[in-house]
């Protein structure tokens, strides 16, 4: 059949059919819950953050396939048509230390040799959260920069908000080498689409509403990245859409998502013309909280801490359109929604004069009844599922469910792998988290 990834993208190859069981809420507390036979009949692969085992299970619950690797998730896995893995390991790091921390990006073979493996990780940049495997086989990274206190003021920080250091987003682009080398072939760096208006003295002081396309680097809210929090925007997640040849990553301290073109080179991703959007590495979309940008106040904010945006691909129920997890860290209830940016027929944003980025009604949502039985404060993503089922991890509570497209719940899966191990049947299991 298709194999199906928990992790921030869909990457399917072709396996083979599996038999439908069912199993009721009443026999397991752990493992497979509900397998009912309008599931997507597909394999799972999950990564617990408590363990150093990489898992790929079918839909009865049973392990298909195991790696053991030598350090904790930091934080995404992903499977690839030849059986092969791509995962990234959390090191320690006396500098960047937040939740996310990665720094090793892998290759392993279905035999568990290690193919390729590279740090990116010292005490000036570190790799965090995600990563995107690009159709060319390069591979898409988030990574943290440590900027000083100086550079923070130069670039027009309030300094009464600032502690220690801030550190600046960056993506790259890099081409695996051998066995542990890269090169990088792209780049792009938040620091260089920043605006203030807090110290007129400085090149990037201007009316934050009039640019929504940089970001407001003293703009913070509830969720975290406010005075003395070095981690300014805490990307959490990271997507690529080849047609578009756009990339759409997270901000969960801003409550954003942001869109920015991938088709720029090096130097035009530095600055604000070139590329298919002739804007540079400037913001060519950004939803879930317009006060970031000064055309709303807190109560329009729509996003809450969220993570894993990601287009819904081609086939798919909702094609073209964005799905993303919806933590709800201010308002104790998740949700999984769909939107649809608006664009024009040349394939541009649309933004109208002193007004937010649209859609202003939400195209598709999953909530629990009643809502705050769905909730996970932290992690967590969803993924639309090829017969139009969508599949969710509740990350906090190492929950996997799938429902249909009316919210109906369709398979069930509870992480039994804590840091002691796996937990028998009737246990409710404790820190089985999943990114």
């Amino acid at each position: 059949m298709i194999y199906t990834s928990i992790y921030m993208k869909n990457i399917y190859v072709i396996l083979f059919s599996l038999s439908i069981s069912f199993f009721s809420k009443a026999q397991n507390t752990v493992g497979t819950i509900i397998n009912t036979p309008n599931a997507f009949n597909g394999y799972t692969l999950f990564a617990p953050l408590s363990s150093q085992n990489i898992y790929l299970i079918d839909n009865c619950g049973y392990e298909v396939h195991s790696w053991e690797v030598d350090l904790f998730p930091g934080l995404a896995v992903y499977l690839q048509e030849d059986g092969s893995i791509i995962t990234t390991g959390r090191l320690p790091s006396n500098v960047f230390m937040a939740g996310g921390q990665g720094g090793r990006i892998e290759k392993r073979d279905w035999s568990n040799n290690i193919i390729w493996s590279f740090d990116y990780a010292n005490d000036s940049i570190h790799q965090h959260h995600d990563i995107e495997i690009l159709p060319n086989g390069n591979i898409l990274l988030l990574g943290w920069k440590s900027r000083t206190n100086e550079d923070a003021i130069q670039a027009g920080r309030d300094p009464n908000t600032i502690v220690d250091d801030l550190w600046e987003e960056h993506i790259l682009e890099i081409e695996p080498i051998g066995t542990d080398q890269i090169n990088i072939v792209w780049e792009w760096h938040s620091w260089d689409h920043i605006i203030q208006n807090h110290d007129p003295t400085k090149d990037n002081y201007g009316s934050i509403e009039d640019n929504p396309q940089l970001l407001d680097i003293n703009f913070y809210n509830e969720i975290g990245s406010g005075s003395g929090n070095a981690d300014w925007l805490h990307l959490n997640s990271i997507q690529y859409n080849q047609d578009l040849d756009q990339i759409v990553i997270s901000s969960r301290n801003l409550s954003e998502i942001y869109i920015i073109d991938h088709s720029t080179t090096t130097e035009e991703a530095a600055g604000h013309s070139g590329g298919n959007s002739n804007k540079g590495g400037d913001i060519l979309y950004r939803w879930g909280n317009p006060e970031a940008y000064g055309r709303g106040t807190n109560t329009d904010k729509v996003l809450h801490g969220q993570h894993d945006p990601q287009w819904i691909p081609n086939g798919y129920t909702d094609e073209g359109k964005i799905m993303i997890f919806n933590n709800g860290d201010a308002i104790f209830q998740s949700s999984v929604v769909v939107i649809n940016p608006p664009m024009d027929n040349n394939g541009n944003y649309i933004l109208n004069n002193n007004e937010a980025f649209g859609p202003q009604t939400i195209h598709w949502q999953y909530q629990s009844n009643p809502p705050t039985e769905f909730f996970s404060q932290i992690i967590s993503g969803a993924s639309r599922l090829p017969n139009g089922n969508t599949l969710i991890c509740e990350g906090n509570s190492g929950h996997l469910f799938e429902v249909d497209i009316n919210g109906n719940i369709q398979w069930e899966y509870v992480n039994p792998i804590t840091q002691f191990g796996a937990v028998g049947q009737g246990s409710n299991p404790n820190a089985n988290d999943i990114f």
